[in-house]
């Protein structure tokens, strides 16, 4: 259960860098119609990479997107709280939150990851400097699953604009292609950035 609802989503850590202009990233997107999943295994983004201390991604993302984190000494969090910006959620338990993929590693796949190197693809998965990673209530990391903005959408309304500008910053970051359909949902949702 939620240790409180909040009506405000949790803002990107501030060592979260989302560069640039969204709308101009937009803008210079590649449009292309989504790609084959053939040959796609989440095995061939490997992630949680070790950074020491005991410490893999995961866990650094926990204590980044956390409050008040204590942690284990297999850098296992045991204590704290995890507001999820997707549903405005705060969770006392990590168990109750999952480390999403802002940009699904099925999502990269068939909109240009298939053909990068293992290591670009190591790279994606573990990046800490993009929005590409956060804490998020795990039942709505999964209800999103692989899906692009135009399949789902953040239940939380208000934070469909940092959703939407995080979104691009990475494929943008990446070189991704965004489908038509994603492409026109992204756009509808920058809107609300100028509200």
């Amino acid at each position: 259960m939620p240790a409180a609802t909040g009506a405000q989503p949790a803002p990107l850590s501030m060592s979260v860098t989302v560069p640039g202009d969204a709308g101009q990233q937009l803008a210079a997107l590649q449009v292309a119609p989504r790609g084959s999943m053939d040959g796609y295994d989440r095995k061939k983004f490997p992630h949680w990479d070790d950074h020491g201390s005991s410490c893999n991604t995961r866990e650094v993302v926990l204590k980044r997107d956390g409050k008040n984190v204590v942690t284990g000494p297999d850098c296992a969090p045991v204590s704290g709280t995890w507001p999820s910006p997707y549903d405005g959620e705060t969770w006392t338990k990590a168990t109750d939150v999952d480390v999403d993929h802002m940009v699904p590693l099925a999502a990269a796949w068939v909109s240009g990851a298939k053909s990068w190197t293992t290591e670009k693809r190591r790279q994606f998965a573990n990046d800490l400097t993009r929005p590409q990673l956060l804490a998020v209530t795990d039942n709505v990391n999964q209800e999103k699953s692989d899906r692009s903005p135009d399949q789902w959408k953040p239940p939380l309304v208000s934070y469909r604009c940092t959703y939407a500008t995080a979104w691009t910053a990475v494929k943008h970051f990446y070189g991704l292609s965004v489908t038509a359909a994603e492409k026109t949902a992204l756009g509808d949702m920058l809107k609300r950035c100028r509200r």
